[in-house]
Parts: structure tokens; C-alpha cells; sequence
């Protein structure tokens, strides 16, 4: 894994370290400490196109649970059937609950990278400077429980990371809620507790990585809710599927409405018959 990121790693650790250097008249002290937020920042700026499309589905599948509520009831006692049919449908708008997650997939290459560069004594055959900046006293390559004590500069430094990050993962899981469809087929309530767990998950990850890795997931956390706040209400949903879409087995490989009950003819032919 070390070999594969070691290229990534030189280029990461370059631009930190010109980016401190820039910052160093404005942050003092504190100028690695911003480069790691303007690197985060910019990692989540690069994938915001990815981002509007994740929210775009999601807002496609919470347009749709109308008709997830039909199915549900047509085959209440028929759960395979009702399976069968809630997959087709959540095909036919192009994914399901897991749209949501691809930004976050996509930035653990770059977390890797930032664990990595401050778990590192050397940087392409070079001593790492980066270790030797800290945080208000607190090594940005140190972990919380290396501190003298929980109550020490160290640990309170590390205190005041996880309640910023609760604050932010508690403001991205309301939102969460607010915006969330009904759970897809596949993932039932275990998607749906998922989907309400996540985002505290970064204040748990915070405890065993490195500080400048924390301070990433604090920087990503925030974009996160700003994000959402931002682009809500301004990001419209796929077009809709018809309302006898995906009403039938998959694989029939058929499309369109399902037929009538009872084998009746529709409205439009039994006008037909009566001209």
C-alpha cells in the first residue's frame, strides 16, 4: 500500500508544504495547520460535480417514494415479488441509497494520503518537516492518547476537535434526515440505521488517526453541511418514472404499464370497439 501511495504522498507533501510557506505571513504558527485546511478544501472542491450528482439521485429516489409506497401495498404478502419490483424501479432512476455514499468513497484516497503523510518519517527518500508543526501545542502527527493526560494542552486540543466534529456530524445527520427516501430494497432498516450512524462515525475515526488526519475529516465534515445547505432546494430530481413503471418481474423484459386487472381492455381500445 506504502508503494502504491508513495507517488501521491511526494505530490501531497509538496503542495503542503509550498502552501504553508504561503500562508506563513497570514497564520503564523498555525500555517501548516491551514494548509491541511485549503488541501481539504480544495480535494472537496474537485469532487463538488460528483457531489451534485450523488444529491440529484437522491433527490430522484425521495420523488419517487409515491410510487415505492404502492408498490409496498399492492405486494405487502408478496415480499419476493415486492423485491423484485422495488429493484426494477430504483434501476430504472439509475441507482439507489448507495448514490449518496460515491463522494465519500472517492475521498478516501486523498484521507489515506494525509494519514499517511503524517505517519511517515520520511517523504521520498527526505526527512519529513511537517512532523515537526504542530496544532496549539498539539504535533500534527501525534495521535490523542499519546498526550501526557486527557486534561493536557495535548488532550485538549484533541477534546475540542471531536466536540467541533460532533457538532458538524450532528448538523449533517439532521439534514441527513430531513432530505432521506425511504431505505432502498436491498438495504432495509440496516440502511436506513447506516445512513443515521455515518456521519458520527468521522468523531470515532478522529481518535485513532493522526491529528492532521482529524483536522481533515473536521474540514470535509463542515464542506459537507455547508454543501447540502447550499445546494438543497436548488437540485432537481431526474424525471420521474411513469406511474406503471416497474410494475412488472424483472427480467421479463418487458417495459411500460403493467396490464389491466382481470385482463380488461384499457379505455382507449374499448372506445375503439364502440366507433
Amino acid at each position: 500500500m506504502s508503494s502504491l501511495l508513495s507517488a501521491p504522498m511526494a505530490v501531497a507533501y509538496n503542495f503542503v508544504v509550498v502552501l504553508a510557506h504561503v500562508l506563513a505571513p497570514l497564520a503564523g504558527g498555525l500555517a501548516t495547520a491551514a494548509a491541511i485546511v485549503v488541501f481539504t478544501l480544495a480535494v472537496r472542491l474537485l469532487l463538488s460535480p460528483l457531489t451534485f450528482y450523488a444529491m440529484r439521485g437522491q433527490a430522484s429516489i425521495a420523488a419517487m417514494q409515491p410510487r415505492v409506497q404502492e408498490l409496498r401495498a399492492r405486494y405487502a404478502r408478496q415480499p419476493e415479488r415486492l423485491q423484485d419490483e422495488l429493484t426494477a424501479l430504483y434501476r430504472e432512476q439509475g441507482g439507489g441509497m448507495l448514490s449518496g455514499c460515491l463522494p465519500l468513497l472517492l475521498q478516501l484516497p486523498f484521507f489515506s494520503v494525509m494519514y499517511r503523510l503524517f505517519r511517515s518519517g520520511t517523504i521520498d527518500g527526505k526527512r519529513n518537516t511537517l512532523l515537526s508543526h504542530n496544532l496549539f501545542g498539539a504535533p500534527l502527527g501525534s495521535h490523542w492518547l499519546t498526550g501526557a493526560s486527557l486534561l493536557s494542552g495535548h488532550g485538549l486540543v484533541f477534546l475540542g476537535l471531536f466536540a467541533l466534529l460532533a457538532g458538524v456530524s450532528l448538523l449533517s445527520a439532521r439534514a441527513a434526515r430531513a432530505a432521506a427516501p425511504a431505505p432502498a430494497p436491498a438495504g432495509g432498516g440496516a440502511m436506513g440505521l447506516l445512513m443515521k450512524v455515518m456521519p458520527f462515525m468521522t468523531v470515532v475515526i478522529a481518535a485513532f488517526v493522526p491529528l492532521a488526519a482529524g483536522l481533515y475529516l473536521l474540514t470535509s465534515a463542515s464542506w459537507t453541511a455547508i454543501e447540502h445547505r447550499v445546494l438543497r432546494g436548488r437540485v432537481r430530481p431526474a424525471p420521474a418514472v411513469s406511474a406503471g413503471a416497474a410494475t412488472l418481474p424483472a427480467g421479463s423484459g418487458r417495459s411500460g404499464p403493467a396490464p389491466r386487472r382481470g385482463g380488461g381492455a384499457t379505455p382507449s381500445a374499448a372506445r375503439a370497439r364502440t366507433r
